[in-house]
């Protein structure tokens, strides 16, 4: 029996049906056009599954033996392998995240606009197309402020079968609309109730740092636990110190402020704080608790105060053996906290903590939210038991869902996945190289001395970079008994070597040599007179996601010592 041709016959007649009188003979390229209209063909090719039973049978010893398998092929249905159809699309509530970036010509980066953009309003409009006009909004203090009018072209692809009527679309957005405003006010008056409590525990509480909603770059104010989701790296990060390295590079700046009267509140959105590549503690450390919550951590981000009362936002981590984890984003250093016992005898040996954190008012992550409500708010007699509510006052975990759970409507849309650096690590270190060594050519020229490089040094110079970075991640330190080892061969008798490492979060040659020759060490080897006075400058880049890059610099020089 011809199967092939029996199903094309098949085929023909449903198919027929839709051709001209004049196009009645169906060629291969007809039926595979039909087929692809109906999604029969992407269907069957994303859902065949071939089962094998039998696999375990004896294989024959004799390899002239044919050897065969009982085959049992199956298609499996999934809705999941299918363009969902517009009712299904309509419930889909996440909006479009829309950032506006502006990159001066030194590569500094403004955050200039942030616009969330809902665009179920296509799926009302005839052929799946529509065109929208917005306006875009300052950020932070501007935040009322227009930036300019953008024109946005919307267009469904592919197209969906059906499209739905205009009133149903506003209807759905206007049901949204009163759903998101009515939980968001249920748990506003929760959250007051629960200040309330907080509050008669102790009056003193009120001067904790307990923050309970913080603003985002539009001035709008988000609860804190939507800042924080589990986030995973894929292949980009493989350890969570690494990721901890990662949030490390990525530069800090305060939120700017107009006037005097201390620092202006400003918590970014993840997707703005990744296009700019930098921003407060606050957004490092979100990022930080989101990343080792991906690695299936118990961590926290903790909002308290550094010396001399400076507001600050940092990560904790909690061990299944009770272990307490502080993790600094801004340096990617880690802390093992050990409680101090304020009741032991003045001369008890108590723990000396060499973390940098005085206070802490409270932790949370994208489900949870405590209070400390301790006696006292030192981070170094502070207990770590959040099960205690002695210790830690809860919010409840379903009034934080009901706002902040993936899908809610009042939540920030998903996260979007890193991506990979676009820096090519070898000629990003060979460009900054070339131009340090032109930049110090020229300081020398201008104080009359002569510049002599010496390539092997340079080159020599490598292995101390690497083992930096490499202690910078893991802390732990390699390396260094090989290149002192070179260094020793490469330096004659009678001749001194001096080295100068430094460390930079961007590749701004000319910015980084001005930072160097504000160091006295740095600017006596760049400045360096003598005998037989040979130079060296290395430069190594290290690519993270996100395009983010930890550049380590290290100048050095060898003279002949004349006494």
């Amino acid at each position: 029996m011809d199967v092939h041709g029996r199903i094309r016959e098949i085929l023909a007649e449903t198919i027929r049906e839709e051709l001209a009188p004049d196009q009645q003979h169906l060629s291969t390229e007809d039926l595979i056009k039909a087929l692809r209209r109906r999604g029969i063909i992407d269907d069957v090719m994303k859902e065949l599954n071939f089962v094998t039973d039998n696999v375990d049978q004896e294989l024959p010893s004799s390899p002239q033996q044919p050897i065969c398998f009982d085959r049992q092929s199956t298609l499996k249905k999934s809705d999941g392998t299918r363009m969902a159809d517009s009712t299904t699309m309509l419930s889909i509530s996440d909006p479009i995240h829309m950032v506006l970036i502006k990159t001066d010509i030194f590569g500094e980066t403004t955050l200039v606009a942030s616009y969330f953009l809902e665009w179920r309003s296509v799926l009302g409009s005839e052929n799946g197309m529509t065109s929208l006009t917005v306006e875009l909004m300052g950020v932070g203090t501007e935040s009322k402020v227009s930036v300019g009018i953008l024109n946005i072209k919307l267009e469904m692809y592919p197209p969906v079968n059906q499209t739905l009527s205009q009133e149903v679309v506003n209807t759905q957005l206007a049901l949204e609309r009163q759903k998101t405003a009515e939980k968001e006010r249920l748990f506003l008056v929760y959250a007051k109730q629960w200040w309330r409590e907080y509050l008669q525990i102790r009056p003193s509480h009120n001067s904790r740092l307990v923050k309970i909603f913080a603003q985002d770059e539009n001035g709008i104010n988000r609860p804190v636990c939507s800042y924080v989701k589990p986030l995973r790296a894929g292949r980009l990060l493989d350890t969570p110190r690494q990721a901890a390295r990662f949030v490390n590079v990525l530069g800090y700046e305060r939120a700017p402020v107009i006037g005097g009267g201390g620092k202006q509140e400003q918590w970014c959105t993840l997707l703005a704080f990744l296009c700019r590549n930098k921003g407060d503690c606050e957004d490092h450390a979100n990022l930080l608790c989101s990343l080792l919550l991906g690695y299936g951590l118990e961590a926290f981000v903790c909002v308290g105060t550094k010396a001399k009362g400076v507001p600050h936002a940092w990560v904790m981590t909690c061990g299944t053996d009770g272990t307490i984890t502080f993790w600094e984003s801004l340096t990617g250093h880690r802390y093992i906290h050990k409680p101090v016992n304020p009741d032991e005898p003045p001369l008890a040996e108590q723990p000396k903590p060499l973390y940098p954190y005085r206070t802490i008012g409270c932790v949370f992550n994208h489900q949870m939210f405590l209070g400390n409500c301790q006696p006292s708010d030192a981070v170094e007699t502070c207990v770590f038991d959040l099960n205690d509510e002695s210790k830690w006052k809860p919010m409840s975990e379903e009034a934080i869902k009901s706002v902040c759970a993936p899908g809610a409507t009042t939540s920030l849309p998903p996260f979007p996945p890193l991506c990979a650096s676009t820096i090519d690590a070898s000629v990003a270190s060979n460009e900054i190289e070339m131009q340090l060594r032109l930049l110090v050519s020229e300081h020398r020229k201008d104080l009359g001395l002569t510049t002599v490089w010496e390539d092997q040094l340079s080159y020599l110079l490598s292995p101390a970079l690497a083992s930096y970075e490499f202690e910078r991640t893991t802390s732990i330190s390699a390396g260094n008994e090989e290149f002192q080892d070179a260094i020793r061969r490469a330096v004659p008798d009678g001749h001194t070597f001096k080295g100068f490492p430094i460390h930079f979060v961007y590749r701004n040659a000319r910015r980084a040599f001005a930072t160097c020759l504000r160091s006295p060490f740095c600017e006596e080897i760049i400045c360096c007179r003598g005998d037989q006075v040979r130079l060296a400058v290395r430069v190594r880049v290290f690519t993270y996601p996100e395009s983010a890059c930890a550049v380590w610099i290290m100048f050095a020089c060898k003279y002949r010592s004349v006494l």
